[in-house]
């Protein structure tokens, strides 16, 4: 924790956001690969604060479940939405009362709001030695926001003036306020006890704080946002899409200044939990989504989906769908291939055209390359499976598991009815349907014998154009005899 860590962070998530129009709260829509409030906790976190709890009312349980689905986050319930005011007292109540030092409150719908401007608060709060500092913004056009009204001396800020009450001169001001404060603990906690609701709403509002705080000698002061789009708030499905596109941008401007090639930004889109290395290549339409890691110098793209995955050393991925996989080192992946959950693909090896790999470990320099189902299956070292290969692995009740060695060839349009193991070395004829164990060093033959039957197509389909091509074939090959 450094010097200006703050003694907690209060998120407040507990509104129904009417206005998306959807069943789903409004702080649980996704984007760039977390939830709103998502992002408001991981900002909150990069300050290192002493506490962390967020405020839930509106589907709480659903709110929480998704809170503590990955590192738990401490909640606090406000049963009735009466007001900002009151959701942080109900925040300061589940951390024991009042919080000695700096207490920040912040919204859970605001996902562009960073660490960096969330510390930069932080630091103006202590160095300023407020009661309350206010991050605020200075946007193009403030219409519709309440103005920070500030003193010309000082800088002090003397009021927020909403929007219905500014006068011209007020109306003037660019600089607006964000809902987001940084407070002394202690004073917070006074004041909270002092906030009224004889107001429109019948509700205790946050901002009244400052007011009591200023009237009772102490300072109020700003901190003013480098990007005013990061106090963007999310209303409607409108201002979700417009936040997921600048957040975006964002995320795939540092991933190029860390030395990824981004060919084409407009059609690109990353989640912020996605790693990389330097002199990755990602081409246009390509989505890359969650924990997924690209490797120095692998290659991904065109029109491709990785998701959960690791795409290794100098690996290429193109025109396919990955879900939860391992791409080994210099391996090969489509055109039009798709690997799902539990997918290891070894180094160098080979997922080609319209090929589906499900639970399946792949060795060094195997290829399976075109129109093949590998699925609950391990697959030794530098073994080549034929086109249209299918491990035969369900069979209406479980899956079951199909194991085959190093240096084998198998033949085009095998069938591996699982549990079946076949050995290294091993060839199969193509056509095989190979539901015994096949020992090493040997060829498994599975099929029939082949049985022409001639003039077959004249006596059970005369007058077709296939029996006479068949009669011209046979007239022209009597004519060179």
């Amino acid at each position: 924790m450094s010097a200006t860590s703050p003694a907690a962070v209060v998120v407040l998530a507990a509104g129904e956001g009417t206005r998306m129009k959807s069943k789903t709260p409004k702080v649980l829509h996704e984007i760039s690969g977390r939830s709103l409030v998502g992002h408001v906790v991981a900002a909150a976190r990069e300050l290192d604060p002493q506490h962390l709890v967020v405020v839930v009312g509106h589907a709480s349980e659903q709110v929480t479940a998704h809170l503590n689905a990955g590192d738990a986050v401490r909640t606090a319930f406000q049963a009735e939405q009466n007001g900002t005011g009151h959701a942080v007292r109900m925040g300061l109540e589940e951390l024991g009362g009042n919080v000695e030092g700096t207490v920040i409150v912040v919204c859970g719908d605001t996902p562009l709001l960073s660490g960096e401007t969330l510390g930069a608060l932080a630091a103006t709060h202590a160095a300023d030695a407020n009661a309350v500092t206010v991050l605020s913004a200075e946007v193009p056009d403030s219409t519709g926001y309440g103005r920070i009204v500030r003193d010309s001396a000082t800088g002090a800020v003397t009021e927020i003036v909403e929007h219905k009450d500014a006068t011209d001169e007020q109306r003037a001001i660019r600089e607006i306020n964000s809902g987001v404060f940084a407070f002394d603990g202690r004073l917070l906690g006074d004041a909270l006890g002092k906030v009224r609701t004889d107001n429109s709403q019948g509700e205790e509002y946050l901002t009244d704080v400052l007011s009591i705080l200023r009237e009772a000698g102490h300072r109020v002061g700003a901190s003013v946002a480098g990007d005013h789009r990061e106090i963007l708030g999310i209303n409607n499905r409108l201002q979700l899409a417009e936040a997921r596109r600048l957040l975006n941008e964002r995320l795939l401007e540092r991933a190029m200044l860390a030395g990824v090639t981004v060919v084409d930004p407009a059609s690109t889109l990353i989640d912020a939990t996605v790693t990389y290395e330097r002199d990755a290549v990602v081409h246009p339409g390509t989505q890359l989504l969650g924990t997924t890691h690209l490797a120095e110098d692998s290659e991904v793209g065109p029109n491709s989906r990785i998701e959960n995955t690791v795409v290794g050393t100098g690996a290429r991925v193109d025109n396919s769908v990955t879900h939860s996989a391992e791409i080994g080192a210099g391996a090969l992946v489509g055109p039009y291939a798709y690997l799902r959950p539990g997918t290891r693909l070894g180094a160098k090896a080979k997922a080609g055209t319209y090929v589906e790999m499900k639970n399946a470990t792949i060795g060094e320099g195997t290829k399976v390359p075109h129109l093949s189902y590998v699925g609950d299956a391990t697959i030794g070292d530098h073994t080549n499976i034929g086109a249209a290969s299918v491990f035969v692995n369900y069979d209406g009740v479980a899956k079951h598991h199909t194991t085959i060695g190093s240096h084998c060839r198998t033949g085009s349009d095998n069938m591996f009815v699982a549990p079946v193991t076949v050995g290294d070395g091993v060839y199969t004829a193509a056509g095989s349907v190979i539901t015994k164990d096949v020992p090493a060093g040997s060829l498994a033959v599975a099929r029939g014998q082949q049985r022409n039957i001639e003039g077959w197509v004249a006596r059970k389909r005369p007058g077709s154009a296939a029996a006479q091509a068949a009669q011209a074939s046979s007239q022209e090959t009597d004519g060179q005899s």
